[in-house]
């Protein structure tokens, strides 16, 4: 079979070279189509159900809202795990399904179950989140001024902003964390209600009333028609304090005979402050799931530059966090590493071969089996990525083609007239062709268990697995066909014969070494084995962990103070926060932003007394107190020790947000305890905590607040 493939090639010389360019050519279309982030997406299929109550308390939510749902989604299709969340005014459900669930479906499902909950009056009627990932969070932006108020501002993010980056390709949600959402209130002085024996329900009744618009149809005349309509929608505070509630001895009673009408805002659930100087609002951007997060990103950023131009006057608006940033960061360190390792690899290869035009048909492997990798990966859905991208490796890639070439030219040099170059060719390929094909099937073998995980693992290492297995298929496909094609039209017909300088040096200090080894071979069975036990007992004194950890760029500080503090107070420890850091770091810092309690959309509910602190760092080479990512965070917890109050812990964007919705938690390991008396859950887990501080190399170790 493989005789007749190599045959078939050499006698299609020009076929096997086009259609090599074709495959070049796919493969740079799918290179252009591949998606790309930063790090493989390893989150669950997971659907979140919101709901709102805003009188309610975390224990009656429980109960009136969290338990019915519960409840009413257990047995659904596919489902593996259910948990959910309780918190003053929110009601969250995590809904987390096998892996080979379709999101789509798995949404729809949930959605049917849903519309069969009838839940109490006061509570909204529950609403699916985004259709997002835990790398779903690509885009952060601010809305900052020093003129408007935050509700000005707000207004010009739900109306103006918001409206427009929700229609870009890719987008699934567009969040609004902060500020102020305006609303007309009407507050009642009791005493004037029972002076006028009129209820409260009255009163809203009456608003309910005479704040909409009616039609009336159409009216004809003189051959016209004209649309009949009531307009009562009430445009300010002057329309409904004239709403008439009743009427006393034919004496209108009114709005504003029963109470104020002011201009406020709606109870406030979350709070946004920006490099200390104060309040703003944050804006946040979620990724479809399956999209290219860094084409998405980009145009995310250039909407936003569009949009700037069209807000009021005095508020500005920025992106601060972009997952672009990241994603081109590891690229370009992928970018680098393999440019840097091609070169590496064609320069021992012109070494070693001791021929220019063999070691240039050998580097041409290099980037066809990459290209022909890309259109594989496009096809199966595999993303470009640190783990993908970076599991190429060059050795193995031109591996069977530098068997294959240097066999060639030794044909060719010892070819004494007679047989013609194609022949030759084909001879020395067939002679090697079986030796090659055996080792790649082996390397191939060895990364087959890899694709057989399952859950994160699988979701992690199954991209690097499969890269791997098309960049050997390439290489498999190339050495079969390309390479002797290649040879036949490249390499001399008699080139030199002899071995390049550096291998005959190298052979005279292998050769006496060789002697001695074989003379000598319990010695040299003995310091084998000494060196692998001796490896073995090293291995074990060595950490370990699931994947090392990515240096994102930025970092969240996430502090935690008292429960039951107000959003005034810890805005302000925010605020305190922020610049504490940045007068104690403005070489390493570049921007800070403080998003505390829950967003509107809540996607990462917290309490009141919670708040992430979002760090853009600088490059490295600007950094002056710190070499290190880990010695910068040790810096800072130190800093943040003194202040009073609260705690301190420290991780990543994308390394919190996939903890998050991996398993309900932002740290790295937790311990979920189970039981009816919440008394005697809180004991265990201070007993847990302390067993786990000693442990040597934990760091932000605590227990969850569950009262105030």
């Amino acid at each position: 079979m493989l005789s007749k493939i190599i045959t078939l090639a050499l006698q299609h010389r020009l076929a096997v070279i086009l259609a090599w360019l074709g495959i070049a050519l796919a493969g740079v279309l799918a290179f252009r189509r591949l998606p790309l982030d930063a790090f493989p997406d390893t989150t669950p299929v997971q659907v979140q159900i919101n709901t709102v109550a805003p009188a309610l308390s975390p224990l009656e939510l429980e109960r009136q809202a969290t338990a019915p749902i519960e409840q009413a989604l257990g047995g659904l299709p596919g489902l593996s795990e259910v948990r959910s969340l309780s918190r003053f005014g929110l009601s969250q459900v995590t809904l987390t399904f096998e892996d080979e669930t379709d999101i789509w479906l798995a949404r729809q499902v949930v959605s049917e179950r849903l519309a069969g909950i009838e839940l109490s009056a006061g509570i909204e009627a529950p609403r699916l989140g985004p259709v997002a990932t835990g790398l779903g969070e690509v885009f952060h932006y601010l809305m900052t001024s020093e003129t408007a108020s935050l509700s000005e501002v707000r207004s010009a993010h739900d109306w103006i902003v918001r409206p427009q980056l929700r229609s870009v390709p890719g987008v699934a949600e567009v969040n609004a964390w902060g500020g102020a959402e305006r609303e007309f209130q009407v507050v009642v002085d009791p005493v004037e209600l029972h002076k006028r024996g009129l209820t409260l329900v009255e009163l809203v009744e009456a608003i309910e009333r005479n704040n909409l618009n009616v039609g009336g149809g159409t009216l004809e005349r003189a051959g016209e028609s004209a649309l009949v309509q009531g307009v009562g929608l009430v445009t300010s505070l002057t329309d409904i304090e004239g709403i008439v509630v009743a009427a006393e001895e034919g004496v209108p009673i009114r709005v504003r005979d029963l109470a104020r009408v002011v201009d406020g805002h709606a109870i406030r659930s979350g709070a946004v402050s920006a490099d200390g100087k104060g309040e703003a609002v944050l804006g946040l951007g979620f990724m479809l799931v399956g999209e290219n997060s860094h084409a998405v990103t980009r145009a995310l950023s250039a909407r936003l530059a569009a949009i700037e131009k069209s807000l009021p006057p005095g508020i500005t608006v920025e992106s601060v966090y972009e997952r672009t940033a990241l994603v081109e960061r590891v690229l370009r360190t992928v970018r680098t590493n393999l440019l840097e390792g091609a070169l590496l690899v064609v320069a021992v290869l012109f070494v070693l071969l001791g021929n220019l035009r063999a070691g240039l048909i050998v580097a041409a492997a290099i980037p066809l089996c990459m290209l022909f990798a890309f259109d594989l990966m496009t096809r199966f859905g595999v993303a470009g990525s640190l783990m993908s991208l970076g599991a190429i490796d060059f050795g193995m890639v031109v591996d069977s083609s530098v068997i294959q070439v240097e066999n060639a030219m030794r044909r060719l040099g010892l070819a004494r007239g007679g047989e013609s170059r194609v022949e030759i060719v084909r001879d020395a390929a067939l002679e090697v062709r079986g030796p090659t094909m055996f080792g790649e099937l082996v390397i191939l073998i060895v990364y087959l268990p890899i694709l057989a995980l399952e859950g994160i693992e699988g979701k992690l290492f199954r991209p690097m697995a499969l890269t791997v297995v098309f960049a050997l298929l390439g290489s498999m496909l190339l050495s079969l066909t390309l390479m002797p094609v290649l040879a036949s039209l490249c390499l001399p017909r008699h080139p030199k014969h002899g071995e390049p300088a550096l291998l005959r040096g190298l052979k005279r200090i292998y050769r006496p070494t060789l002697s001695a080894a074989l003379r000598c071979k319990t010695a040299v069975i003995l310091a084998a084995l000494g060196a692998v036990a001796g490896g073995a007992l090293l291995a074990t004194q060595l950490g370990s962990e699931f994947v090392p950890r990515l240096d994102e760029g930025s970092l969240v500080v996430n502090t935690v103070r008292l429960a039951g503090v107000s959003l005034d107070e810890s805005v302000r420890t925010g605020i305190q926060v922020e610049r504490a850091l940045l007068a104690a770091f403005p070489d390493e810092i570049e921007r800070l932003w403080t998003r505390t309690g829950t967003a509107e959309v809540a996607t990462d509910p917290m309490g009141l007394e919670v708040s992430d602190v979002f760090v853009s760092l600088r490059p490295r080479e600007r950094w002056r107190r710190a070499r290190t990512q880990a010695e910068l965070v040790a810096a800072m917890d130190e800093l943040l020790a003194t202040l009073p109050g609260m705690k301190a812990l420290f991780t990543q964007p994308i390394e919190m947000r996939v903890n998050e919705m991996v398993a309900g938690i932002r740290a790295d390991v937790g311990v979920k305890l189970f039981g009816d008396d919440l008394g005697v859950l809180r004991a265990k887990a201070a007993e847990i905590r302390a067993l786990l501080e000693a442990i040597p190399g934990a760091a932000d170790v605590s227990t969850e607040q569950v009262t105030g």
